[in-house]
């Protein structure tokens, strides 16, 4: 399993326009929240897909590193505790809600990737779905002043981050 900052760094490769970076922090989270709406309604024995998901995707988080993955284990319970109400509302309401959030994530993801000028680090890399929550907690913390180590190893490894003239931000 690769290490955090191994992860980090390989998903950050294809975020580093402030731009493209900002974009995700609305993005990533319609996204999560609409998957989560939409594995609401289904189950086994009585626990929702999006709680077995949310709960894998928490301990990998856990693996990776504690404090994050504490924080990703927050934003997943806010997460869940979101969608189950929206998953309980008639199927056309739900599947609206589900598939509107999805899109308009997507649409922003994709408005920010052309500012990027790259594709989205999931087309190399599928974990990149899962990492991609991850990124967006680690550079709150980053704005935040927090983890300044791990956010100076990422940029040893592929850059810093650029404003939209292209310059380090």
């Amino acid at each position: 399993m690769k290490t955090l900052t191994e992860q980090l760094s390989q998903y950050a490769a294809y975020h580093r326009d402030r731009r493209n970076i900002l974009t995700h922090f609305v993005g990533i989270p319609l996204i999560v929240l609409a998957v989560a709406i939409l594995m609401s309604r289904g189950s086994i024995a009585g626990v929702s897909f999006a709680v077995i998901v949310s709960v894998a995707l928490c301990i990998y988080y856990l693996l990776l590193d504690r404090p994050l993955g504490l924080a990703m284990c927050v934003f997943m319970a806010v997460t869940l505790a979101i969608a189950a109400p929206i998953a309980s509302l008639p199927q056309a309401q739900w599947l609206g809600w589900g598939i509107g959030l999805f899109v308009v994530g997507w649409v922003i993801q994709f408005v920010g990737h052309v500012f990027e000028g790259r594709k989205p680090a999931f087309v190399d890399d599928l974990i990149g779905l899962a990492i991609g929550p991850l990124f967006v907690v680690a550079e709150a913390g980053f704005l935040a002043g927090l983890r300044q180590p791990l956010q100076a190893e990422i940029e040893a490894r592929v850059g810093p981050v650029r404003d939209r003239r292209g310059a380090a931000a």
